[in-house]
This record gives C-alpha cells, sequence and structure tokens, in this order.
C-alpha cells in the first residue's frame, strides 16, 4: 500500500464516524501521507452576531483538517494543543479551505500547520497543531 493509499484509507475510516464535520456540513477534498484538506461553504447556521463566520466554524475546519492530516499513517492520533490565529473574517457564502501539512514529526509528537483561506485565496486564520499518537489504528492493516 503507497502513502497516498493508506491516508485514504486512514481518511475514509476517519470519515466514516466524523458527525462533527459532516454535520458542519465540510468536504475532504485531498488528503495525502502528513495533509489533509478540508472545505465548508459559509451559511447562516455558520454565522455569529457580528454576521461573520464565528471563529469556532473556523477553529472547527481548521481542526478537522489537522486532523485527518495527523491521521494519514493509521496511527491513531488526537490533537495535545492548538492554536489559531484569525486575520480576516469569513463570510457568508464564501467557501473555505483549511489546507493541513506536517511540519514535524519526532516518535509520539506531531506539529502541523493548517492556513484557512477563502475562494479569493485572502488568508482567514492561521492554526498550528500539536498532535499525540495514542493506542489504535483506524483500520486493521
Amino acid at each position: 500500500m503507497t502513502p497516498k493509499e493508506r491516508a485514504e484509507k486512514s481518511a475514509a475510516a476517519m470519515w466514516a464516524d466524523d458527525h462533527a464535520s459532516k454535520w458542519a456540513g465540510m468536504e475532504i477534498t485531498h488528503v495525502d501521507e502528513g495533509e489533509a484538506t478540508l472545505e465548508l461553504t459559509i451559511a447562516r447556521h455558520h454565522c455569529n452576531g457580528h454576521g461573520i463566520c464565528h471563529g469556532g466554524v473556523t477553529f472547527m475546519l481548521a481542526d478537522s483538517a489537522f486532523a485527518f492530516a495527523c491521521n494519514s499513517r493509521n496511527q491513531a492520533t488526537v490533537a495535545q494543543h492548538n492554536v489559531i490565529s484569525f486575520t480576516a473574517p469569513g463570510r457568508l457564502g464564501d467557501r473555505l479551505t483549511a489546507k493541513a501539512r506536517e511540519i514535524s514529526l519526532t516518535g509520539r509528537s506531531g506539529i502541523y500547520d493548517v492556513t484557512v483561506i477563502n475562494q479569493n485565496g485572502q488568508q482567514i486564520a492561521e492554526f498550528r497543531g500539536f498532535s499525540r499518537a495514542v493506542k489504535g489504528q483506524l483500520f486493521d492493516a
């Protein structure tokens, strides 16, 4: 099995039980070893009292992209610590894209950066996730 095939199979196994990301309206558009891209169109129910995308929704999109990237090797992996900086608001109707990429993987600990942009390529947020591998796999190898 190639690394890309393993990443795709890992993503399929996770996606099957990822009710939160599906509920929010996310779609996986790319996955490979150590990377993942998820997209979401901002609907009215994603907007806060300022009429812009709720920061928690943007965080959730970035966190989901991070999760699919750090679980791409069929090793159960969870978030240890995450931080996000919002650089511009997402607006109703915007198509947000979260691109996660692995920066470092040493032993059981990983570092991943996720950039969230809108359909015009404008940066909406920058997220850094720190992962920790735990017991278990996503599918039987």
